[in-house]
């Protein structure tokens, strides 16, 4: 874990280059307003404070001060070079390429299944150089938070793009505070009846938890003051966006989520950590399965803690997680918080557009940096893999109602049945895709809208084995069939080894022996 670095850019108030740019800026958009109504200055300069906040270096500032100048005013990219140099420039023109390559798309419904596309162009315009990707984070977080002045239509459609190509970007640069914002203010115009509803709901789990947690903090506190050890503990409330998709996991089942409210201990180093994950177990039962390691192993983005879901002995469930002051500002702000360009920015290969120091989390950023540069010169890279190492292997797609649900890239409809619940997957006979009839193993894609088509005393069958991907739903058919089908081996349609509960479906090919056993969407094709 790289140590946090202290911001090396002045204030713009004492620095009298951010100050200089801040007049270009002023200056250059003089005259222009926002849907607010307010000057537009107003955006460029809650930008600069927003990198700023995030620890980010003078020429970022400078660059997310003039973002916008050379796409929408006579301000010139030769005119910022002369004045803040090379860098500069080259950040200004990596956002603006970025704004333009969201606008060739004339629609959402457009852009949103040619995220691969617009990838590419976002790659080349990134070039060397991540910091790109932070300014226009910075930018999309202000423009967020604005939103409200724009048309509902418009409002939606932002809101859409936010949740499904920043949120995971800010989620891979390990920026954990700006996803978190990026999907509860996006959510909250997506669905806005569902945002406050959970809202709701998690303000009345707050009321009920706040006695259990806090004797279990006094005990917790109280055994590591015994031991000598330093500490400091804070609460921690899931996001609602994260309980919605997390809902959804447990078929609407809030009594199945133990994390909604967490306590946090930050400790001074990784031994600490472990010493104190073993006096919380020794205060308190900890549940099996439920103890997870992410500083041994940590998430594919770099998160790193140590969590724990304990009983205590008044029978309460309660989570715990333990992570170090780094450990923690990392979660927070991800590549913001342990900025390494600055260090970088001496040395040959930072000269020749290559960082030697990456953390080990963060060697991703290579690859994008070295792929970058094959496309900017005209050679072909492998978009698939690209957009696997950004997205991470996930998709969003949307009820009729416009209800966001969260699947394993590969998912099919009988996926995104028994994610809805249980039930309506036992009882699904058919799909709808984009107002389309489909199979139920045809693979689903981002953006998809997909309605269920059930009947009632309708029963699942062998056959669709081969037909879900997702854990959750093998594991809720797997129990089904074992439930309605006394002889049951746990065998697939098509394939004679037995199955496990979690293991992926072997193939998605549909079989004589699926046809036969799949009597309603015989019928339907009928």
């Amino acid at each position: 874990m790289a140590k946090t670095t202290k911001s090396s850019a002045k204030s713009n108030t004492e620095s009298p280059r951010i100050q200089q740019a801040i007049d270009i800026a002023t200056k250059a958009h003089e005259g222009q307003l926002r849907k607010t109504g307010e000057p537009y200055i107003i955006h460029p300069l809650a930008v600069m404070k927003i990198l700023e906040e995030w620890n980010m270096d003078e020429d970022t500032i400078i660059a997310g001060i003039l973002h916008d100048t050379v796409e929408d005013t006579n301000l010139t990219l030769k005119e910022i070079e002369d004045t803040f140099g090379k860098d500069v420039a080259f950040l200004v023109n990596g956002v603006t390429k970025l704004g333009k390559a969201r606008a060739g798309m004339k629609d959402l419904d457009e852009y949103l299944p040619k995220t691969g596309d617009n990838l590419l162009k976002l790659l080349i315009a990134t070039g060397q150089d991540i910091r790109v990707l932070i300014i226009k984070l910075a930018d999309r977080l202000h423009n967020l938070r604005t939103l409200g002045a724009l048309p509902p239509e418009k409002q939606k459609k932002i809101a859409r793009e936010s949740l499904e190509v920043f949120a995971p970007l800010a989620d891979r640069l390990q920026m954990g505070r700006v996803r978190v914002e990026i999907e509860e203010t996006s959510f909250r115009y997506v669905d806005p009846k569902r945002f406050e509803y959970l809202k709701n709901l998690t303000a009345e789990r707050l009321a009920e938890a706040d006695k259990k947690l806090k004797h279990a903090r006094q005990t917790v506190e109280h055994a590591l003051k015994k031991e000598g050890i330093s500490y400091r503990c804070d609460g921690r409330v899931k996001s609602i966006y994260s309980l919605h998709k997390k809902l959804a996991k447990y078929n609407q089942n809030i009594d199945r989520i133990y994390d909604i409210i967490a306590l946090r201990f930050i400790v001074a180093d990784t031994t600490t950590c472990y010493l104190v994950l073993g006096i919380i177990h020794s205060l308190f039962t900890p549940m099996d399965g439920r103890v997870k390691d992410y500083i041994a192993m940590p998430k594919q983005n770099g998160y790193q803690s140590l969590h724990t879901t304990v009983i205590t002995p008044d029978k309460q469930v309660v989570e715990f997680q333990i992570r170090t002051e780094e450990m923690h500002d990392y979660a927070e702000r991800g590549l913001a918080a342990t900025f390494f360009y600055n260090e970088q920015k001496l040395s040959s290969a930072y000269a020749e557009g290559r960082v030697s120091k990456l953390p080990t989390n963060l060697l991703w950023i290579r690859e994008l940096q070295e792929s970058a540069t094959k496309l900017a010169s005209g050679e072909k890279v492998d978009n698939k893999k690209l957009k696997l190492n950004l997205f991470a292997d996930k998709i969003f797609v949307y009820t009729p109602k416009g209800d966001i649900i969260d699947l394993p890239d590969g998912s099919m409809p009988l996926d995104f049945a028994y994610r809805l619940h249980s039930e309506i997957g036992a009882s699904c006979t058919g799909a709808i895709v984009n107002g389309k009839m489909v199979s139920l193993n045809t693979k689903l894609k981002q953006g998809d809208i997909v309605e269920i088509i059930t009947t009632k005393n309708s029963k699942p069958n062998v056959g669709w084995l081969d037909k879900v991907f997702s854990r959750h739903a093998r594991h809720k058919l797997v129990g089904q069939l074992h439930r309605i089908l006394p002889d049951f081996n746990g065998r697939s349609a098509t394939n004679t080894t037995p199955l496990e509960g979690n293991a992926p479906a072997k193939s998605t090919r549909p079989t004589k022996s699926t046809a036969k056993a799949d009597r309603s969407e015989k019928a339907r094709k009928k």
